[in-house]
């Protein structure tokens, strides 16, 4: 259930509904909006009564929902959230980059790639101190190291650290050490994990599952969203396909149809979706013209050197060509016709 409030209800009229979604035993999730607020309702396992809200003061409308989801829909909050993350932001009009390794491997490759993210504008800097491995036997991340490499990056450069947190108490060292949390696609629907990111103060990103549906992708995003998380971005990253010239199929589509549905920023990972280095550029062209957020690139100084993921890696000059290029598309995109 959604209680849409008028344009201009007070602050106390507010708290007057949000007292009494709690007095009744529900959650109340408050989101503010440029015009009006509106107040979503979680907890309930039947049917709400609405006529306990509708003459409340300061209440437009109550709408009935039955979607599966509450908190990510465009009926709770029309406008397009924007995420701020300090002095950066990401689904504010501008191309947000996030660019990095995949993992932190020392700190030469990790400082020569964040200069390069630097002196491209990118204000977001990814790399994986974790890293979740298909197979036991491959290079795992360095742990702890890998935090005080990223710690000096972050003061080092000014850029905004994401990295993934692998299980529950990574998000502690990200909470001290990073700016956002992404959730990889492996653990999309590792539930535990995703209420444990609901409840930081931090941005979370999440990754689309290997295999998700867009409807159980957008699910996941509630979990973290009804702990009381609104920062959420969506990352389309490919899922797996019966194609075999790709690593995964990035499936473009999935920006438009969020749009329909969700007010939630969407970015695109065109490194994971394709797995190729030659296919970065043109599919992160794609992903800006089909109305992205922004992307998140794989850069190595030495790919042919890297430890993980090195073949969808892109070399610094390389990495260099795709923003100049991805910047023209995005500026057209955005210049009223």
């Amino acid at each position: 259930m959604l209680i849409v409030m008028k344009a201009n209800a007070t602050a106390h009229e507010i708290d007057a509904v949000v007292e009494v979604i709690q007095a009744i035993g529900f959650r109340a999730h408050p989101l503010p909006g440029p015009t009006r607020t509106a107040i979503g309702i979680t907890g309930n396992e039947g049917v709400i009564d609405s006529r306990r809200f509708e003459d409340l003061p300061g209440v437009a409308e109550v709408i009935r929902v039955t979607k599966p989801y509450k908190l990510i829909t465009l009926d709770l909050r029309p406008e397009k959230t924007i995420v701020r993350v300090g002095n950066a932001a990401i689904g504010d009009g501008e191309l947000a980059i996030i660019a990095g390794p995949c993992a932190i491997e020392n700190r030469e490759q990790a400082f020569a790639v964040a200069e390069a993210v630097r002196q491209s504008g990118a204000r977001f800097f990814r790399g994986g101190v974790w890293k979740p491995r298909t197979s036991p036997y491959t290079f795992q991340g360095l742990g702890e190291k890998g935090w005080e490499i990223m710690a000096e990056i972050r003061e080092a450069f000014g850029l905004k650290i994401v990295t993934e947190a692998v299980d529950e108490s990574n998000i502690d060292l990200i909470e001290q050490y990073g700016d956002v949390i992404q959730i990889g696609a492996r653990n999309m629907q590792n539930f535990s994990l995703l209420k444990r990111a609901g409840r930081s103060k931090l941005p979370v990103l999440l990754k689309r599952g290997m295999a998700a549906t867009l409807e159980e992708w957008l699910l996941a995003a509630e979990y973290i969203m009804a702990e009381g998380n609104y920062n959420v971005i969506l990352c389309e990253r490919g899922v797996r396909t019966f194609a075999q010239h790709t690593r995964n199929t990035l499936d473009l589509a999935s920006v438009p149809a969020i749009r329909r549905i969700s007010h939630l920023p969407v970015i695109v990972d065109p490194s994971h979706g394709t797995g190729s280095a030659y296919m970065v550029t043109p599919l992160a062209r794609a992903g800006v013209a089909v109305g992205a957020d922004g992307l998140m690139v794989e850069v190595h100084n030495h790919p042919e050197l890297a430890l993980s993921d090195g073949v969808q890696a892109l070399t610094p000059p390389e990495y260099a060509q795709l923003i100049e290029e991805v910047r023209a598309i995005h500026k057209l995109m955005s210049s009223p016709s």
